[in-house]
């Protein structure tokens, strides 16, 4: 089947997660910030990521912002900068004015003018996936934003891949899906998506029981790819 629907996760793959501390670094009086912003912004991403997954594998669903909290309060502790309640809202703030990557805007109306259907599907609770379509300007180039808020479960799910079949009308051989995460993609495929990973890094491939199709350093070409 052609494909005929391009879904992207979120955080990372079209919004820089790693924005909110290299911005709140920048602010005048954040000199020791500074010195550990991308230390800081790596171990709260991982752990905000793990704590997702214990989050299912436990059974214990709770939002997404829960689990984003939890894991500044632990990468702040890891850094030394724990303790900074100021530091801590200023963060959370800043979290839902993530940019977008630069090529995002140019690539997804490049999509829509090719008459795909687009979506976004995070395990982002629904008002923080608001926020960040909203800050980012990119709302009129998406038909859907889906949230695992629907099925009380994170990714790699399947109930979560489902719901890209339910929402969207279509078959899953006729879906192209986006994230920045090897592992993401990789279960996206073993679902039976069509799969792109944005390995912005260079890290190794996922050692997974699937491989993405594609992978890529950047959004670029996705218009390409999707045709």
């Amino acid at each position: 089947m052609p494909i005929t629907t391009c879904v992207f996760d979120a955080y990372g793959t079209l919004f820089d997660v790693s924005a909110a501390a290299r911005n709140a670094a920048a602010q005048p009086g954040r000199e020791k910030l500074a010195e550990k912003a991308t230390e800081l912004a790596e171990h709260w991403r991982l752990k905000q990521l793990q704590y997702s997954w214990l989050r299912a594998v436990t059974d214990d669903y709770t939002s997404f912002w829960d689990v984003t909290q939890d894991g500044l309060d632990w990468a702040l502790e890891k850094t030394g900068l724990d303790g900074d309640m100021e530091l801590r809202e200023l963060l959370l703030a800043l979290y839902w004015e993530l940019s977008a990557y630069r090529e995002v805007p140019m690539m997804l109306a490049k999509l829509k003018a090719a008459g795909m259907k687009t979506a976004i599907l995070s395990n982002g609770s629904p008002d923080m996936l608001e926020g960040a379509v909203d800050f980012a300007g990119v709302g009129e180039y998406l038909d859907k934003v889906i949230s695992v808020e629907d099925v009380g479960i994170f990714k790699p799910a399947p109930q979560v891949y489902e719901l890209v079949e339910k929402q969207m009308g279509c078959a899953r051989d006729e879906v192209l899906f986006v994230s920045s995460n090897g592992w993401d993609a990789a279960c996206a495929r073993g679902f039976g998506f069509t799969t792109a990973w944005v390995n912005r890094a260079g890290d190794p491939v996922d050692r997974m029981p699937w491989t993405p199709d594609h992978i890529l350093t950047d959004l670029t070409t996705i218009p390409e790819l999707a045709r």
